[in-house]
């Protein structure tokens, strides 16, 4: 088995400490704070267990604090909602005895429609044209920054593979619009409960890059300040994590210190399976 599956198996398998009290670990990195993603998933697995028979179909949350990666995280689960179509959990993670994060994440059970309509996928490269090996014979990979080469060649639980390469070498996208494909490293197990947290859990990679793409400026950029201050997203049709997903992503608003992006998930058959947006902190650092 990969390592990188049992890192993301670990990381969302949480130790159930009491009916509604998990407990959730951080993988050893040099990271000095939880990553966002890391927070939703987890959170999104104790609402999870809470739960039979339905999937979530959208989830609401706030980061409060930055996370300690060198300490558990307390995930606490309040059952809002028991209904008919539709079952509500809060979850709210905890450190220090300190809230650091909290999440709404709704449930519905399946019916049928007569409304069925979705927006269409962007026609980009397929992920197999964006290979580490592909993109190696690029003229510009030999310019590119080791530390972007690394990120980019990285063993980590989420595959990503950038289509704007040019972004890194200060490329102005003036429409705002990046693509980025994404699945889990390896084969996950046959629950969809746990694809949905994959995905949770992958979304917040590169998300408020999207705010500096107008710029020709990327996250990697040391003078800049980042961080995820709130997260939507809404599950719309069925998908595996561990398949090619195309992210594409905007930024319709920056100002104040904060900037607004937005993300629409597709299968490479063009099928719409999520929805994502968040507002995060982006500026120059003082």
């Amino acid at each position: 088995m990969s390592k990188s599956l049992i890192d993301l198996i670990s990381i969302l398998d949480l130790e159930q400490l009491e009916v509604n009290l998990f407990r959730g670990s951080s993988p050893k990195t040099s990271w000095q704070r939880v990553f966002g993603g890391q927070v939703i998933g987890q959170a999104m697995v104790a609402a999870c267990r809470t739960v039979e028979g339905r999937l979530p179909h959208s989830i609401h949350c706030y980061f409060i604090l930055p996370g300690d990666p060198q300490i558990p995280i307390i995930y606490q689960v309040e059952r809002l909602r028991d209904g008919k179509s539709y079952t509500t959990r809060r979850v709210t993670a905890i450190q220090h005895g300190n809230a650091i994060f909290s999440i709404m994440v709704s449930f519905h059970a399946e019916e049928e429609n007569s409304f069925d309509h979705q927006e269409t996928m962007p026609d980009v490269p397929p992920p197999e044209k964006l290979t580490a090996e592909e993109v190696s014979k690029q003229p510009m990979f030999k310019e590119m920054p080791e530390f972007i080469r690394r990120y980019y060649e990285a063993d980590r639980p989420i595959e990503l593979r950038p289509v704007e390469l040019g972004r890194y070498f200060g490329q102005k996208i003036y429409d705002g619009r990046i693509h980025v494909w994404i699945r889990t490293a390896a084969k996950l197990p046959d629950d969809p409960a746990l694809h949905l947290c994959a995905l949770a859990y992958a979304s917040d990679f590169s998300l408020l890059d999207a705010s500096m793409a107008r710029y020709g400026r990327t996250l990697f950029d040391k003078r800049l300040m980042s961080a995820s201050l709130d997260h939507a997203m809404w599950f719309h049709r069925p998908f595996r994590a561990d398949d090619w997903l195309l992210y594409a992503q905007d930024s319709p608003s920056a100002q104040a210190g904060r900037a607004l992006t937005r993300g629409l998930i597709f299968k490479p058959d063009g099928t719409l399976v999520a929805s994502v947006a968040q507002e995060g902190m982006a500026r120059e650092r003082k």
